[in-house]
């Protein structure tokens, strides 16, 4: 069962400048894509996705709106 979350207005807003931008980086785009489709649905994120969050948190390069995407999608992964 998920976890009855869903990604905010601002985070969906965030996303959709995301995927918009034809400068942004694959995974931000992956984390975007994610965040946008849980936007107002309760979906679960997929472990691969959430691998991908995980790393892009870990990583000193990552932007910090990428950042964000990747602390929203890991907080509606079932643990």
């Amino acid at each position: 069962m998920a976890k009855n979350e869903k990604s905010s207005p601002r985070v969906a807003r965030t996303a959709s400048s995301v995927l918009r931008d034809s400068g942004a980086s694959q995974t931000a785009k992956s984390l975007a894509g994610s965040a946008l489709s849980q936007a107002k649905t309760s979906k679960e994120t997929s472990g691969s996705v959430a691998t991908k969050a995980a790393k892009a948190l870990d990583d000193g390069r990552s932007s910090r709106t990428t950042k964000t995407l990747a602390g929203s999608v890991l907080t509606q992964k079932r643990k």
